[in-house]
C-alpha cells in the first residue's frame, strides 16, 4: 500500500512539516533522532518511511519499536493496524499474561512493539531471532533511557547486531544519550522550537490551599468537555475522586498503581464517552490512546519542565486547540518555567450534566471472527437499537466493547445476554 493510501485510510489530508522532513531523512540516514512536541504526529512521522523497508516475503521481526509504558506500546500497535499497510504488528508488555504472547507471537509478527521488560525478557529467551532485525525505533527515549530502563536497554541494543537503522523520538531534548545506544553520527530532525500555536495556558486561582472546591467550580465553569486532571500522587488522586464523587461529577482514574486491566478500561470508557474526565498522574502524560482533549489542569504542579511539556501536550494535539490550566494557591509561587498566564475568571454554573453513555462488555471479539458491523447488526436486531443509538465498538482478540444509551442499559442486557452472535452464544454486561 502507497504512503496516499495509507493517508487516505487515516483521514488525513497532508502531512505537517515535521513529518515532511522525517520522511526525507529516515530512510537515507542510519541514525536520526526526532524532537518534536507531543501531539505532532512522530509516531507515523516514523513509520511511514520505515514501513517502505520491510519485506514482505520475510515471516521474522523485522522492525523493532520499544517504548516506556504499556500504554504506548498498545496505542502504536493500534496505529500500525490503523495504517492498514498489510504488517503484522504486535504489542508486548509488562501485566499482560505470557501466554497472549506465545500466542501472539507464534506467527511472527513483522512489528515488534513493547517497553524494555518484556522485550529483554523474550529474547533472553530466545523467543524469535534477531537475525531479520534491521530496524530499531527508541520511541519516548528520554523515558526508556533514563534510570530503570537503563539494564534492559543496553541489553536489548547489544542482542540486536543486525540492525542498520536506529530512530529516537522525544519531545523534549535530553541531557544527554548514553553511550550503550551506539549512536555514532546521528542526523537530529528538530522541531521543538515550534510552538503549539493552538495551546493556551491560563491560571485559575484558589482563594485557600486546599484548591478542591475550586477545581469543583471550574470543571462546572468549563463544563461537558473531555478532560484530564493531573496530580503528583496517586493518594492526592484519591482526594479528589472522592471529592468529586461527593459532588457528583463523573470520572475515573489512571495512575501506576492499579491493574492493567482496569487502567485500559479506564481509558476506553473515556474514548467511548462513558467518562469525559480522568484524574491522573504523570503516566497519562505520555503516548495514551485517547480522543482529543479539550483541557488538562494542574491540580498539582509537576516538579520538571519536561513532565510540564509533556501534560499540556495532550491537549491541543495536531490541528486542535486546547487549554492548559494551571490551578495555583493565590499565595503559590509558581516555578519559573511556567511564564505569566493570563487568569481564567470562574463564573458560577450548574455542574456537568453526567454523560448519556455507558459501556456494555460482550464475551465475543476477533478471534472468535466477529467484526464490528456483527456487532452493530446484533445490537440493532436483537437490542431493537437505531443506528444512532449505537456508540464507538472497540473490538479485542477476546471480547468487545460497546457504548450505549444509559437509559437502555438494562433493557439492552436482557434482550442480548445469553443469545447467539453469529455461531457463537455471548454473555453482555455493563462494564463497571
Amino acid at each position: 500500500m502507497n504512503q496516499q493510501a495509507i493517508l487516505d485510510k487515516l483521514g488525513i489530508n497532508s502531512l505537517n512539516p515535521m513529518q515532511l522532513e522525517a520522511g526525507k531523512v529516515i530512510p537515507n540516514h542510519p541514525e536520526t533522532i526526532l524532537l518534536s512536541p507531543t501531539g505532532t504526529g512522530k509516531t507515523l512521522a516514523y513509520l511511514l518511511p520505515l514501513l517502505s523497508k520491510l519485506d514482505s516475503d520475510c515471516r521474522e521481526v523485522q522492525l523493532l519499536i520499544v517504548v516506556p509504558s504499556r500504554e504506548l506500546a498498545m496505542q502504536t500497535e493500534q496505529v500500525v493496524r490503523s495504517m492498514g499497510a498489510g504488517f503484522k504488528a504486535n504489542a508486548i508488555y509488562g501485566g499482560r499474561a505470557g501466554s497472549q504472547d506465545k500466542i501472539d507471537l507464534k506467527h511472527r509478527p513483522a512489528i515488534l512493539i513493547g517497553t524494555p521488560g518484556r522485550i529483554a525478557d523474550h529474547l533472553r529467551k530466545q523467543t524469535f531471532t534477531t537475525d531479520f532485525i534491521k530496524t530499531l525505533v527508541l520511541d519516548e527515549f528520554d523515558k526508556s533511557l533514563e534510570v530503570g530502563f537503563e539494564a534492559e536497554m543496553s541489553e536489548i541494543i547489544s542482542a540486536l547486531r543486525e540492525v542498520k537503522t536506529k530512530v529516537l523520538t522525544s519531545a523534549t531534548k535530553p541531557a544527554n544519550i548514553p553511550s550503550f545506544a551506539g549512536l555514532k553520527k546521528p542526523l537530529y530532525i528538530n522541531f521543538l522550537h515550534e510552538k503549539i500555536e493552538q495551546l493556551c495556558i491560563k491560571t485559575i486561582i484558589s482563594p485557600t490551599k486546599d484548591k478542591i472546591e475550586t477545581l469543583v467550580d471550574a470543571l462546572s465553569h468549563l463544563g461537558n468537555q473531555p478532560g484530564i486532571i493531573f496530580c503528583n500522587f496517586k493518594d492526592s488522586i484519591q482526594y479528589v475522586s472522592e471529592r468529586l464523587n461527593a459532588a457528583n461529577i463523573s470520572h475515573s482514574c489512571f495512575h501506576g498503581g492499579m491493574e492493567q486491566i482496569d487502567r485500559e478500561r479506564t481509558l476506553l470508557k473515556f474514548r467511548n464517552g462513558t467518562h469525559q474526565l480522568i484524574i491522573a498522574t504523570d503516566l497519562a502524560a505520555r503516548g495514551l490512546d485517547i480522543p482529543e482533549i479539550k483541557f488538562i489542569i494542574h491540580y498539582q504542579l509537576p516538579a520538571k519542565e519536561d513532565e510540564f511539556i509533556h501534560r499540556n501536550g495532550r491537549t491541543a494535539r495536531m490541528n486542535s486547540e486546547g487549554t492548559a490550566y494551571v490551578l495555583a494557591y493565590q499565595q503559590e509561587k509558581l516555578p519559573e518555567f511556567i511564564g505569566k498566564t493570563p487568569v481564567e475568571k470562574i463564573v458560577p454554573a450548574p455542574l456537568p450534566a453526567p454523560s448519556p453513555w455507558r459501556t456494555l462488555y460482550i464475551t465475543g471479539g476477533r478471534r472468535d471472527k466477529i467484526s464490528k458491523s456483527d456487532i452493530a447488526g446484533f445490537f440493532m436486531k436483537q437490542g431493537k437499537l437505531q443506528p444512532t443509538e449505537l456508540g464507538v465498538i472497540e473490538l479485542k482478540p477476546k471480547g468487545t466493547f460497546v457504548a450505549v444509551p444509559a437509559g437502555k442499559v438494562a433493557e439492552l442486557i436482557k434482550l442480548t445476554n445469553n443469545m447467539r452472535l453469529k455461531t457463537k452464544k455471548v454473555r453482555v454486561s455493563e462494564c463497571v
